[in-house]
């Protein structure tokens, strides 16, 4: 009897872990389908880097080697910050909610979503030229994070009071070097100056810096080098932000992908395990 329980209890093992790496490869051809997608929106030329040229890229490059962060106002033109803005503003229906105790509360529109439903925030974490001025401004040719990392690209949002993200690091599961890049899409309170929420980084002595980040502030940093934290938004606060994540080896073993499944069950809750 015990023999046939141990040969049902394999089986089991087996068949589970069959229908997980074929739910898994069925998910990465739905997003490279919904990428295939896009394609006639996301041409690469029709960014507009207002202050992303090589020659700004490249005074920034010592500034990142020493510190690990910079950051860069009025990023973008008008029209395509308004075309990201749009798109992040109309995804906050489809957002997921999480809440963890003492660490994080807030709503993030997850990269499968934006897939689906925002082919410019797609078009700009592709474009050619914005890889190419975080790759100056880093020292390493940067390569997107792959499709089944539903942090890859994502919208944060901030809307509710006490909305935040307690002191951390974003882990890198990847082999090569990992970075962060953050847009400030909306950033406002009810009265309209700047919402209360800060980005703020840990200096080595332990004391806390502010990232100030007004609407189309760029700021990319080595997650995984700088520990950091957003402050709780206040009452008719609004804080809305473009996350995008870059790395310079997208390979990763089957142990780090697992343990980034379950980093990302705070983002997009438990399904974010199996999807």
């Amino acid at each position: 009897m015990n023999i046939w329980i141990a040969m049902a209890g394999v089986l089991t093992s087996v068949a589970a872990a069959s229908a997980l790496l074929w739910h898994w490869r069925a998910r990465n051809r739905m997003y490279a389908r919904l990428v295939a997608g896009q394609a006639d929106v996301a041409d690469l030329e029709r960014v507009e880097l207002d202050v992303g040229r090589p020659r700004e890229a490249r005074s920034l490059a010592s500034a990142f080697a020493a510190t690990r962060l910079i950051r860069i106002d009025q990023f973008v033109g008008p029209a395509t910050l308004a075309r990201l803005r749009d798109e992040a503003l109309s995804g906050i229906p489809h957002m997921d909610h999480s809440f963890i105790p003492l660490h994080k509360k807030g709503n993030t529109l997850s990269y499968e979503q934006i897939l689906r439903r925002a082919p410019h925030l797609v078009a700009f974490y592709y474009s050619r030229s914005l890889r190419q001025w975080v790759s100056i401004v880093t020292g390493t040719t940067v390569r997107t994070t792959p499709l089944r990392d539903q942090s890859s690209l994502s919208v944060l949002c901030y809307r509710d009071s006490g909305d935040h993200i307690n002191w951390h690091y974003d882990h890198n599961f990847y082999r090569g070097r990992h970075f962060t890049v953050l847009l400030a899409l909306v950033n406002r309170s009810a009265s309209g100056g700047p919402s209360q929420s800060r980005l703020e980084r840990q200096l080595p002595d332990g004391t806390a810096q502010t990232v100030d980040m007004p609407e189309n502030t760029l700021v990319v940093f080595e997650g995984s080098r700088v520990r950091h934290r957003v402050t709780p938004t206040g009452p008719g606060d609004l804080r809305v932000i473009l996350s995008m994540t870059y790395c310079d080896d997208p390979h990763t073993g089957y142990l780090k992908e697992l343990v980034r499944r379950v980093k990302d069950t705070a983002f997009f809750g438990i399904r974010a395990i199996w999807d």
